[in-house]
């Protein structure tokens, strides 16, 4: 059989063969951990995830990022990544939790999400109302119901008393009112301080004790939620939420619709194929970075819709050009 290389053919990526991109924007982020500085650790990541995909084999448009082109130098929406080859749409989130590195607390993440041309839709950068629940309630909740009504009904998907349920919520002032439903109604809450897609992954996979997340949070984080859930087998359900004239005015230039609008997974996500999220710090579902003396190691989960799998991958990263003696447990 004649060489791929020889005849100048290049096969369409895989769902791992994005894990680099995550991983080097994890490697190079958690080096701040603690240091006070989110500004510092938000660019390592995009800097490392920019320079990763532009040696990647695709033409991939960036349709959620850190911003428009007057707003971010790398990693702006319009941008195409890559050293050319499978037409595809990008949206990432080099750093979410940039402010939990800066303090050194749990729950950041390195993430990025691939679809088809059309796959991701593309959101103005407001905020959003959101109710993510994983498969075990998927199609029994909606968002426009009482608080109290929906922690009912998904108690029962999980067949659990109302007080063995975990929600996690946002701590805003904007949730205040919220928050006291859900403790009148006596389900316990985990408060975050940021990073609402970990939040909802967490949600979607049995075993980390958390339920439903709920809340208001950035609309571009919710686009990516719905890639992930698509991915889980969660659902995410969202309704903009603007502020003022101006904000109304964007929804208008994305074709949004009204603010009453619920829009689904598949609204948000109608075609994904991968995403793939790399812990920086610990957290409930992924371990952060852990460094030693010749390298570093990391914890990542790779979503594929393509062959229907989710691995959770953990990687030695060898830094040292010298040959190490050991890799531990």
């Amino acid at each position: 059989m004649a060489d791929e290389a020889t005849n100048g053919h290049r096969h369409d990526p895989a769902a791992v063969d994005f894990l680099k991109v995550t991983e080097q924007a994890a490697l190079a982020s958690a080096r701040w951990l603690g240091r006070g500085d989110n500004n510092a650790a938000d660019q390592a990541a995009v800097d490392a995830m920019r320079s990763t995909f532009s040696e990647m084999p695709i033409t991939g448009t960036v349709v959620i990022g850190e911003g428009q082109k007057d707003e971010a130098p790398e990693l702006y929406v319009g941008e195409v990544l890559g050293d050319g080859g499978m037409e595809c749409e990008i949206a990432v989130d080099p750093l979410e939790g940039t402010d939990l590195v800066a303090r050194g607390d749990s729950g950041a993440v390195a993430i990025c999400a691939v679809g088809r041309p059309g796959g991701i839709m593309p959101a103005p950068d407001i905020y959003m109302q959101k109710l993510c629940v994983g498969p075990t309630a998927r199609g029994r909740v909606d968002i426009e119901a009482p608080i109290e009504d929906t922690l009912d009904v998904v108690a029962r998907c999980y067949g659990r008393r109302l007080r063995d349920l975990t929600v996690i919520v946002l701590d805003r002032p904007r949730h205040e009112e919220l928050i006291g439903q859900i403790r009148e109604a006596g389900a316990r809450i985990t408060l975050i301080a940021d990073g609402d897609i970990t939040a909802s992954m967490s949600a979607a996979v049995r075993g980390t004790g958390d339920h439903l997340y709920v809340g208001i949070g950035g609309s571009t984080e919710g686009v990516i939620t719905a890639a992930v859930m698509e991915c889980l087998g969660g659902e995410i359900q969202a309704k903009m939420w603007p502020r003022n004239d101006a904000e109304l005015d964007m929804m208008k230039e994305f074709d949004m619709g009204s603010p009453d609008r619920v829009m689904t997974t598949r609204d948000l996500a109608p075609d994904p194929l991968y995403v793939i999220a790399t812990g920086v710090t610990d957290g409930n579902l992924l371990k952060g970075v852990r460094y030693f003396a010749d390298g570093a190691r990391t914890h990542s989960i790779v979503m594929d819709l393509v062959s229907n799998t989710v691995r959770f991958v953990d990687t030695v990263h060898i830094l040292s050009r010298t040959l190490i003696r050991e890799v531990r447990l």
